[in-house]
């Protein structure tokens, strides 16, 4: 890690090289915060999101909002997706009116309230397992739609239905794995002078994209590098793809995320 040396008032990461890998849009808020606290940060997206292949089963859902009991959201980029989305089909506002919306977490409910509608339920931790807690006494007998990504957990859709919800899951995304980042990281880990000294993971995609980008001949090379969690699933991929978990958010959030790199450094200062 960085030398031990006492860091400017209010700035705890001084000296630290961060490596912030999420999609180019969404990077901001995390790496200008990290910077605000003296952190030297490297921004190279491990996930980029594109657009579904096909919109039909979005827009169908989209027009048939008024048969839904609840709406499911569970990342800001399914947020941001599904309204763009619902641009392109006019006179959808007043579907909204009896419907109920849950939210995956701060963030995600955060989005939902800047389109100025109300979020009836947030769970206590920021995970799939939690949103199915605080919504199968809610559901049975009720129509629910699940917006989402192409590839994502089926944690929610199964265990409601277990719990008697009629569900439908609508791809609003994709996450993709951005070729041009594989030389920028590749190279990044070589060199001394801008090898990261913490990897920051904020979803599993993150972690798989991160592990495809680097290749198997570099992965030799990630000694002393400390990966950042921001959740038990992202932990749970990062250790499935046989890396180390050194740093975990106890709040499943980015300033969680933040929180627990700056203790885990001062920890080691």
């Amino acid at each position: 890690m960085r030398k031990k040396s006492h860091s400017p008032a209010g700035k705890p990461l001084t000296g630290v090289r961060v490596l912030v890998g999420r999609a180019r849009h969404q990077a901001g808020a995390l790496s200008s915060r990290l910077r605000d606290l003296g952190a030297d940060v490297l921004e190279i997206p491990f996930i980029e999101i594109r657009k579904p292949r096909s919109f039909r089963p979005l827009d169908g859902a989209l027009r048939n909002f008024a048969t839904y009991d609840w709406l499911i959201l569970t990342s800001v980029n399914g947020v941001d997706a599904m309204w763009d989305r619902m641009k392109t089909l006019p006179g959808l506002e007043d579907s909204f009116k009896s419907l109920k919306i849950a939210a995956i977490g701060p963030a995600t409910k955060k989005a939902i309230e800047q389109r100025g509608l109300h979020v009836d339920v947030v769970p206590k931790e920021y995970v799939a397992e939690s949103v199915v807690r605080s919504l199968k006494g809610k559901v049975k007998g009720k129509r629910v739609l699940l917006v989402r990504a192409k590839v994502a957990r089926d944690v929610i859709p199964n265990e409601l239905r277990k719990a008697g919800a009629h569900i439908d899951v609508v791809e609003a995304y994709e996450t993709v794995v951005p070729k041009s980042s594989r030389t920028r990281l590749q190279a990044a880990i070589k060199n001394p002078k801008k090898r990261p000294h913490v990897v920051t993971f904020t979803s599993s995609s993150t972690v798989k994209n991160f592990v495809e980008l680097i290749g198997r001949r570099s992965r030799a090379t990630l000694g002393g590098i400390r990966t950042a969690s921001i959740g038990p699933v992202t932990s749970s991929t990062l250790r499935e793809k046989g890396l180390p978990v050194d740093i975990k958010a106890k709040e499943f959030t980015i300033p969680g995320l933040i929180t627990a790199i700056v203790k885990k450094l001062e920890q080691e200062q």
